[in-house]
Formats: structure tokens, C-alpha cells, sequence
């Protein structure tokens, strides 16, 4: 357990922004499965539709720093890629 005052804080501090973290994740996650719902039930106009959304909610985890720029690169370049394919 922490001993100083400041490490104490800082275990609170921790513990809020991984509340804040976890909800990031879940919110771009359920973005993620929302698509590849879409994507498998073939309706590409709806898809081509949630992705500027979907694109947002990446960027935005990405500023914050819950995933990399590579990784949300990736994911909308896979995602892309599977809907010109429909």
C-alpha cells in the first residue's frame, strides 16, 4: 500500500481514469460489433452510413489514448475494406 500522501492521491487519481477508460473502451467496442453486425446481415447502405460514426468514435479513443493510432488506422481500413466487398 502507498505510504506517501502524493502516492496515495495518485492511487485515486488512477482509479477514476480507469473508470473513464473502461467506459472509452466498451463505447468504441460496441461501435466495432455494431458494424461487423452490419456488415455480416450484408446491409451496406446502413454500414456506409454508421461509418463516418464509427470513425469518429475511434479517433476519439485514440486522442485519449486508450488504443493507438495504428490499431483504430487498422481497424477502419479492415472494416472499409470488408464493406466494398458486400
Amino acid at each position: 500500500m502507498a505510504n506517501t500522501k502524493s502516492a496515495i492521491k495518485r492511487i485515486r487519481r488512477i482509479a477514476k481514469q480507469t473508470k473513464v477508460n473502461k467506459a472509452r473502451k466498451s463505447k468504441y467496442r460496441n461501435a466495432i460489433k455494431k458494424m461487423n453486425l452490419l456488415i455480416e446481415k450484408k446491409k451496406k447502405k446502413d454500414a456506409l452510413k454508421f461509418l463516418p460514426k464509427l470513425n469518429s468514435e475511434l479517433m476519439k479513443v485514440t486522442k485519449t489514448g486508450v488504443i493507438k493510432k495504428a490499431n483504430a488506422s487498422r481497424n477502419v481500413s479492415r472494416i472499409t475494406k470488408k464493406i466494398s466487398a458486400l
